[in-house]
């Protein structure tokens, strides 16, 4: 369906919801097939998603944000649907997200300590959908993004099989440490520019979880901490990594020898996080046409080389990792 009468079809569904009167605003997208609209009707602002199936399947958006409602996470409420079409209406958040509040000069401890209680929740309920597991070869197919995009269509690396074997070897026992922590369910994209603050006030308004999955323990944390967009001192890390350590249940904490084996095992989390991040900011750019990713490549670089001094891993223990443009320059 041609982007015209996708058009007319969201506008229409839009007059037999609200009626008539109803305006719609372009709000900026995400990495995704999704579209939103702010609109306006009566004196009342919603957010229209629009996601044309069959690239995305808002029935599972619906029931993860119905768990997350039920464990007591701040989302958006919903006041209608069409799964057939692929449209929800749902609460407006406003404008001013998490990277919004650090850019405008805003303070980060009340947002850390929000989320990280939030993420407890999560973590601590019982997801009432079946949901995917973030294993070992879902986590290897996630860093062969880098192989695949990053390093031929940004760094100009054409990479053989035998460098992809070497690949796979020098992380496979990094992936299988992060296979074997304890599972939770997992938000996945737990990062600044997902977490909201609607009128500008706690508590943070979570976005982007329809594709939350069983995963390791560590995940949103490193997610959160290491974040793809912002820089944080390694000493506000380290201190809520532990804020968060310190509240993990018996059962889960014990996995850990102390909170030193446990940020280590965060930031091993990171590590794979931003090995997939930049073969995903490459595919955007490249595959999607959506250039302005390559402006997030510098900084993931950055921090996925501090991780790989943290590892005191050089250039022959994994020299793909280190191939391409400098960290601090334009990718």
């Amino acid at each position: 369906m041609g982007a015209e009468m996708r058009g007319r079809l969201r506008l229409e569904w839009l007059r037999s919801e609200l009626g008539d009167g109803a305006q719609e605003r372009p709000l900026a997208g995400d990495a995704s097939f999704r579209r939103y609209y702010r609109v306006s009707h009566a004196d009342r602002d919603y957010v229209l998603m629009d996601a044309p199936p069959p690239h995305e399947n808002v029935r599972l958006f619906m029931q993860v944000r119905d768990w997350f409602d039920k464990a007591g996470l701040r989302v958006s409420k919903l006041h209608a649907a069409d799964a057939e079409l692929g449209f929800l209406l749902l609460e407006d958040f406003g404008d001013l997200t998490w990277a919004a509040h650090l850019v405008a000069g805003g303070k980060t401890d009340a947002l850390f300590a929000d989320a990280l209680d939030q993420l407890r929740r999560l973590q601590d309920s019982q997801p009432d959908l079946e949901l995917p597991v973030f294993d070992l070869p879902r986590m290897q197919r996630e860093c062969d993004l880098y192989l695949d995009w990053y390093l031929p269509q940004v760094a100009g690396i054409a990479v053989d099989e035998q460098q992809r074997s070497d690949f796979h070897t020098a992380l496979r026992g990094i992936l299988k440490q992060i296979e074997t922590l304890p599972r939770v369910p997992v938000h996945l994209d737990y990062h600044s520019r997902n977490l909201m603050l609607p009128a500008g006030a706690l508590p943070l308004g979570q976005i982007d979880y329809q594709d939350a999955v069983m995963g390791p323990v560590t995940y949103d944390l490193a997610s959160l901490l290491y974040d793809c967009y912002q820089d944080y001192p390694e000493a506000v890390r380290r201190c809520w990594s532990r804020y968060f350590y310190q509240a993990l249940p018996a059962a889960v904490g014990d996995a850990f020898e102390d909170f030193e084996d446990w940020h280590h095992k965060v930031r091993l989390t990171a590590l794979q996080r931003h090995i997939k991040a930049i073969g995903i900011f490459a595919r955007l750019a490249y595959r999607d046409g959506k250039r302005q990713f390559l402006d997030e490549i510098p900084l993931t670089r950055k921090h996925l080389l501090e991780e790989l001094l943290f590892l005191a891993w050089g250039e022959h223990d994994c020299p793909l990792l280190f191939s391409g443009p400098a960290a601090a320059g334009k990718a």
